[in-house]
């Protein structure tokens, strides 16, 4: 008896997708950032606004607009201070949307990026569920934050102290 399997075939426009998905994702491992900033804010209720952020700068802005076309969000402006070219992605929706699900599925390589990624994609998570909004999710989001892009050079405005002196 014969059985029948089913194949799935894979069209080289799926093919060339993906390549240009690992690509990319290789490309923001080492050139791009995940970050989490803070804006005081007196008219909000905690004081404060959390700002998701997710950029890449380059000399040479043609693989930014691959990522700008490739993710379908975000902006690419010039930098005055030093003329590169820099592409942002800051809209929450965006953020959980379509930068969070396309690089799950074209996922980092090293440790420090994929635990950046993590931190964040958790507090996209916590804001999408608004805890942003009271006390106790902005201490969490705080705390993930005290966590994200560790090392030299690294510098905040403002820290947890700044926000929760007690």
């Amino acid at each position: 008896m014969v059985t029948m399997r089913s194949v799935r075939t894979i069209s080289r426009k799926d093919s060339k997708k993906e390549k240009l998905g690992f690509f990319l994702a290789g490309f923001v491992e080492g050139e791009g950032s995940f970050n989490i900033s803070l804006r005081k804010k007196p008219d909000y209720k905690v004081n404060w606004q959390v700002v998701l952020s997710f950029n890449v700068s380059q000399k040479d802005p043609t693989i930014l607009f691959l990522l700008k076309e490739e993710l379908d969000c975000g902006i690419i402006k010039t930098r005055k201070r030093d003329g590169l070219f820099s592409y942002d992605v800051t809209n929450p929706s965006d953020i959980n949307q379509k930068v969070i699900p396309y690089f799950q599925k074209f996922s980092m390589i090293s440790k420090s990026k994929k635990e950046n990624f993590r931190i964040f994609s958790k507090v996209a998570k916590l804001m999408a569920l608004g805890r942003h909004r009271d006390e106790s999710g902005l201490r969490k989001i705080l705390k993930l934050r005290e966590l994200i892009n560790k090392g030299e050079g690294r510098t905040r405005k403002y820290n947890i102290q700044d926000i929760f002196p007690n």
